[in-house]
């Protein structure tokens, strides 16, 4: 199958890698407005999300206290606009209910209906709204939760892990900062390896965390629910896409988990936080993928991998670190990224 007359020209042929084969695939996706399409067409893909997401009404007011650069206040706006009124919120306790999306003086901080729970029950919460409004014939409902890492893989995992069993209708978005940030970075069950924070301090007898992170969206995998996804907001075509998939489920759990950069707890300048969310996907730290009813599928290949060094070198929670613990974290990574292509595999 060939490409059509015309459509060659619009194609960014400097986008694809020396020695790259461009694959015809078909892609009725909102962002190409064509048939088919090149899949290396990035620059095209990132133009068409922006102004996609410019055609409908911001529903996150513009008056928050997010810190300067502030990967998961650039994610719950996308995150809104996509998802649109229909919807209703729940933040816990952490960085996107301080920073006043919960509401403040009387305010809502959104233009939807927003709840706050409590750091541990946000699953649960939400799946007695979602059965609410089933039975008021209302299975149009986004019923969503915007949690950070502590909410979710730490004290919310109880009812995350039950409602996802049960099976209820929700979706579930966790942005990971790798922290416990709103109070002051601590350490959470996501924080990696090797990092530092407050409660990982680097001095005598201590290199930062000495665990490894919780691998947050395998384990949601390992329930069975039908979409699971990683995303990152520095490819907000890719994270569009997977909301609108999410949204599309209505026989179980949706569940997206967020790569959230924070310039603040992991001490990056704030300008830098787009280009160093790259640097984590590049370096296949954090690959993007979905598995969609028990099937795993890379949705951005990494042509020419990064060394682990370059992101270790974006930030100063990683600023202690000798050659050798990059060299290890480099191991790490590899490992981690060959099962998940033998799992795209199966």
């Amino acid at each position: 199958m060939g490409v059509k007359d015309g459509e060659r020209d619009n194609v960014n042929f400097s986008t694809i890698p020396k020695g790259a084969k461009p694959t015809l695939v078909k892609d009725d996706s909102f962002f190409t407005k064509k048939r088919f399409g090149f899949i290396f067409n990035e620059e095209k893909q990132i133009k068409e999300a922006y102004k996609e997401i410019t055609k409908v009404e911001d529903m996150l007011s513009p008056g928050n206290s997010a810190c300067l650069g502030c990967h998961a206040e650039l994610a719950l706006r996308t995150t809104l606009r996509i998802l649109g009124p229909n919807t209703i919120l729940a933040i816990p306790p952490g960085c996107m209910g301080g920073i006043g999306v919960v509401g403040f003086q009387g305010g809502a901080g959104t233009k939807i209906p927003v709840f706050f729970p409590l750091l541990d029950n946000t699953a649960a919460m939400l799946a007695g709204i979602k059965r609410a409004y089933r039975r008021q014939g209302r299975d149009d409902i986004n019923v969503v939760a915007f949690a950070g890492d502590g909410g979710t893989a730490d004290a919310g995992f109880q009812s995350l892990s039950g409602a996802a069993e049960r099976g209820e209708n929700i979706i579930y978005i966790c942005y990971d900062n790798e922290a416990y940030m709103n109070t002051g970075v601590q350490r959470s069950g996501t924080t990696p390896k090797w990092s530092w924070t407050q409660t990982t301090p680097i001095g005598d007898g201590s290199r930062g965390k000495s665990q490894k992170g919780k691998d947050m969206p395998m384990i949601m995998a390992q329930h069975g629910i039908p979409y699971v996804a990683t995303a990152n907001p520095s490819f907000l075509p890719d994270y569009i896409e997977k909301l609108k998939k999410a949204m599309q489920v209505k026989n179980g759990m949706s569940y997206i988990h967020l790569y959230s950069g924070c310039p603040t707890g992991w001490k990056f300048p704030t300008e830098k936080t787009i280009e160093v969310g790259k640097i984590a996907v590049e370096t296949n730290l954090y690959p993007l993928w979905e598995c969609e009813n028990g099937k795993f599928k890379l949705t951005h290949k990494v042509w020419k991998r990064r060394p682990i060094s370059d992101y270790t070198q974006s930030m100063q929670k990683y600023a202690h670190l000798s050659p050798e613990e990059i060299s290890e974290l480099q191991g790490i990574v590899d490992s981690n990224y060959k099962r998940l292509e033998k799992l795209c595999k199966l």
